[in-house]
């Protein structure tokens, strides 16, 4: 069984609706997982925010829970630990390094593929060159310059935005975002379950 963990800062908007989006859809798809949550900021047992209980429940999801604050030890039980933005990921990295190989926003997780991580590959490579071209004082070619901007414009953001203190039709296209990256993530984890049974 896998072990699933969504990390955002209050554990009382994003994680908590991804969590809820996973219980339901691991469940419709037969996929077993154990699914929690936590904040990198927040105190424990603060109510999960009315706007995101109403968006989980015009999609028909029910969720019960208060927020959690990330501890080390809840890190060690995930398998697999999915930050809602690429900040978090960094942040929770810096205080706990030797959990990288499990860590990654959800966006990133769910949505890389074979081509994403070519474009993302060139990207990096691109930048060490450009970084190093200018620490020897040597020019940037304009060519390499436009090929660098041309694969930004192709790399979709990984963040999934805070809805916190917006109103309700931010918690919806908040819930949509999740719902979606959920739906991929499913998808992805269900692949990997057929390929470890072959």
């Amino acid at each position: 069984m896998k072990r699933i963990l969504f990390i955002c800062t209050g554990n009382t908007c994003r994680s908590p609706m991804a969590e809820a989006f996973l219980k339901g859809l691991a469940y419709e798809k037969g996929l077993t997982v154990a699914v929690r949550s936590a904040g990198i900021s927040t105190v424990n047992g603060m109510p999960v925010s009315a706007n995101s209980l109403h968006a989980l429940n015009r999609r028909g999801i029910q969720h019960t829970g208060s927020s959690s604050v990330l501890q080390e030890e809840i890190l060690e039980w995930a398998d697999l630990v999915l930050t809602m933005t690429s900040a978090h990921k960094r942040d929770l990295l810096q205080q706990y390094a030797h959990m990288m190989d499990k860590t990654f926003t959800l966006k990133e997780f769910a949505y890389m593929d074979e081509d994403l991580q070519q474009i993302i590959t060139e990207l990096e490579s691109l930048y060490t060159d450009m970084q190093m071209k200018q620490i020897l004082g040597q020019p940037v070619e304009e060519k390499q310059r436009q090929r660098l901007m041309a694969l930004e414009r192709t790399i979709p953001s990984f963040d999934i935005a805070d809805p916190y203190g917006g109103t309700q039709s931010h918690y919806d296209h908040c819930a949509d975002e999740l719902e979606e990256a959920i739906f991929k993530l499913v998808d992805k984890l269900l692949l990997l379950r057929n390929q470890q049974q072959k």
